[in-house]
């Protein structure tokens, strides 16, 4: 195997683990400032999950072993996730193993798990939570795979290292079936990671809360590891944005002198995604649970017709 593809690889998860937390940071921050409020330090989620990781964890009494294994689970799964997707070099080993399908896939069983340990406990809230994360899940994944395929036809393939290559090598214009997937994957990412319209992370609002909802009954070393596996996911979203329609300055196999130009471009190119999402959630209201189908499959609809101008237009 490859020296490079391994410190390649290996980089990636180490960047991923340490930057996802500082991702979730500077969108609050932003947030803040926008709203006129004073902004919480940019490594607060450091100091948080610091405090977490040294509180005893308090189980229910008739918790299953489900529940206690569910935060493990979950966060190896956005960590995979994270290993994944090509956001520092195209030289991956796990590229040829690992597709677009299966990064879909990663998601899911996260989802199932953590919605299960919700519904383990047995209370009312987790209860809620679940079903309301299981709505999401079941409207948004067809859309996340209706915008990979579209991004899939440019390439020919559904690995995501070779989509990165293909469109990083075409020349610089506006392609209409991309611009659609673009504003799909924008609406299924923030549903996916219960971001503003569709849930408000800060508010502890019973009849209005999907990820807090699920997250109730944990607290010390399973609350950290969860809201650790939430910031990977945000960071792995947005390198899913950045790699598909943002490819510029990912390194390639033949080229991996590149790898010390990736990384500050990754940090330039997050700080605006999170700029630019701070921007989204500071000048939009949350529907109400009820809108949420009809968000999704709006999202739905412009990835195939995405799709639809990818076939009938060649661009």
């Amino acid at each position: 195997m490859n020296p490079t593809a391994v410190a390649s690889q290996l980089l990636e998860i180490v960047v991923a683990l340490l930057f996802a937390p500082l991702l979730g940071g500077w969108v609050n921050q932003c947030r803040a400032w926008l709203q006129n409020r004073s902004a919480p330090g940019l490594l607060q989620p450091y100091r948080l999950l610091h405090k977490l990781f040294h509180k005893e964890s308090v189980v229910a009494e008739h918790a299953s072993p489900l529940f206690r294994g569910a935060p493990y689970i979950v966060f190896g799964c956005m960590a995979l996730a994270c290993a994944i997707v090509p956001t520092l070099s195209t030289d991956l080993p796990l590229a040829p193993a690992a597709d677009a399908i299966a990064l879909v896939g990663l998601f899911a069983l996260a989802r199932v798990f953590i919605s299960l340990a919700a519904i383990d406990v047995g209370t009312a809230f987790g209860t809620l939570g679940a079903r309301r994360e299981m709505l999401v899940g079941f409207l948004a994944e067809p859309a996340l795979l209706m915008v990979l395929f579209s991004t899939s036809l440019i390439s020919q393939s559904t690995s995501l290292a070779t989509m990165v290559e293909t469109i990083a090598h075409r020349e610089l214009a506006i392609y209409p079936g991309l611009a659609f997937a673009g504003v799909a994957f924008t609406m299924v990412s923030l549903a996916e990671n219960a971001r503003v319209p569709v849930d408000n992370p800060a508010t502890h609002l019973e009849l209005t809360m999907i990820h807090e909802a699920l997250i109730l009954e944990y607290s010390g070393r399973h609350l950290a590891l969860i809201e650790w596996a939430a910031s990977l996911k945000l960071y792995a979203y947005s390198c899913i944005g950045l790699a598909l329609f943002f490819p510029w300055g990912i390194a390639e196999a033949d080229a991996p002198l590149a790898l010390l130009l990736a990384l500050p471009v990754l940090v330039v190119k997050l700080a605006i995604g999170g700029a630019a999402l701070a921007l989204l959630e500071a000048s939009s209201a949350k529907m109400r649970i009820f809108r949420v189908p009809e968000f999704l499959a709006t999202a739905f609809l412009l990835a195939v017709i995405g799709l639809l101008v990818h076939i009938l237009l060649g661009k």
